[in-house]
């Protein structure tokens, strides 16, 4: 039975906007996180995405701050992404509503003028991305002195994206003496190791098996021959309007995220679709999600640089159109729907070159992802010799991935040549020795 909020030791301002949220009870990592952290404890959390993990962690916060206190930060909640960073920004002013706590967000991409104006008047609560944090704090825009939580979300992430150096590099400007929160969706050996320098006896507090989607997610796999066909079959599952009503599709580059959604503007046009990549300008990025919470966009196209930073309550579906590489981000994606307590839909497209990632994701989520036929009126595309030259070297690449000594059908290919040529020059050369001696031969007979 889900606890009320009601029952923990959260005091009436923030039990207000709580419920003013639309919150009632807690969902089980809240249960498991929030009494541990009043009482002072460092916390390992491990959770998938979209399990309520953030208010875990910001509502005691904002219990044990109380009040604006001072110009200094008193908690800093550090991010991999400025997309996740202003999410958790949001949420804490959500449930800070009726206190005089003092947040900010900072992140890199925009000029540092604004937020450094912003730290001078006083933060209680600082949200920011690494490289920022620590560009503000060297120019002595940031003062640690009065720090006494310090929370590392997303600590997967963090080590995918290369953060263990700034990590460790906040961690010796940061007072000894203050409380450790680190929460992460998988525990990959980085993470673990992050997390023996970071925190002091931690309390474990885990929610479902490591990396283990949420259950209210339902995952379809499609097995598809080439680009083409993806698109096709992508068109054929739109049709279903009353089913597919808010979706995210991630895409593995800048490239294809582009093609994707010209083909969905093409077919729905331009009020309906939104992309989101790092080459889109911060702003761009802010007003897409904006639209897209704000039910005014259908289709959200994105890379995985947004995969951690929606948080949507209504989103159907996500479509995998290309498998990650980075197999642990298919653990985030898929989090996008099933928010909370909801029912979503994940659905992912492979080729034969991804196939590959797909038997990695599913020992990493230990489950297997149920495989669909592709259904009928789908037109199936022949492939492309670039494609399936493409597809090949991958495969290639995979195999020696897994066995270094494995040289692979190119290189045979080129062997079987080498080899053939070898044969032609070795045949070659006996024939002219042949006609030398013929030559020589008849010299002979003529001078005798």
């Amino acid at each position: 039975m889900a606890k009320p909020f009601e029952e923990f030791k959260l005091n009436r301002q923030i039990l207000n906007a709580v419920a003013d949220a639309g919150y009632t009870v807690a969902t089980p990592i809240q249960e498991k996180a929030i009494a541990p952290i009043l009482s002072g404890q460092d916390i390992f959390g491990i959770a998938e995405t979209g399990t309520g993990k953030t208010a875990a962690f910001v509502l005691p916060i904002l219990m044990q701050l109380k009040y604006a206190q001072g110009v200094n930060i008193r908690a800093l909640i550090l991010s991999p992404t400025r997309e996740l960073a202003m999410q958790i920004e949001e949420q804490v002013k959500l449930f800070s509503t009726y206190t005089d706590l003092r947040s900010l967000v900072i992140f890199g991409g925009i000029g540092p003028k604004t937020q450094k104006e912003q730290l001078a008047k006083g933060v209680d609560i600082l949200i920011a991305t690494p490289g920022r944090f620590l560009e503000l704090y060297l120019a002595g825009d940031i003062n640690t002195q009065s720090l006494k939580f310090l929370v590392l979300d997303e600590a997967d992430k963090m080590m995918d994206m290369g953060f263990i150096g700034s990590i460790h590099r906040i961690l010796e400007i940061v007072p000894r003496k203050r409380q450790n929160l680190l929460f992460s969706a998988t525990m990959s050996d980085l993470v673990q190791k992050i997390a023996g320098d970071f925190l002091k006896n931690p309390t474990v507090v885990e929610t479902a098996q490591q990396a283990t989607p949420a259950a209210n997610v339902s995952q379809t796999l499609y097995d598809v021959p080439n680009f083409k066909t993806k698109l096709n079959l992508l068109q054929h599952l739109l049709k279903n309007d009353e089913a597919f009503t808010r979706l995210i599709i991630f895409c593995k580059t800048k490239t294809v995220a582009d093609n994707i959604f010209s083909f969905i503007e093409r077919k729905y046009g331009a009020d309906h679709v939104r992309v989101i990549h790092a080459n889109k300008g911060q702003n761009t990025r802010i007003n897409s999600i904006n639209s897209f919470k704000e039910g005014n966009v259908r289709f959200l196209v994105a890379t995985d640089v947004a995969s951690r930073g929606i948080d949507v309550s209504d989103v159907s579906h996500v479509i995998n159109f290309d498998v990650p590489i980075i197999i642990e981000d298919y653990v985030h994606r898929i989090g996008r729907t099933g928010r909370a307590f909801a029912k979503g839909d994940a659905i992912t497209f492979a080729t034969e070159g991804e196939k590959y990632y797909v038997r990695k994701i599913e020992k990493l989520i230990r489950q297997s992802i149920p495989v669909a036929a592709i259904p009928q009126g789908v037109f199936i595309e022949e492939t492309s010799y670039d494609e399936r030259q493409q597809i090949a070297k991958e495969i290639d690449l995979q195999k020696r991935k897994e066995d270094p000594d494995f040289k692979g059908a190119f290189h045979e290919k080129k062997n079987a040549k080498a080899i053939e040529q070898k044969a032609r020059d070795k045949a070659k050369a006996k024939a002219g020795k042949a006609v030398k001696s013929f030559k020589k031969g008849k010299r002979f007979d003529k001078k005798k």
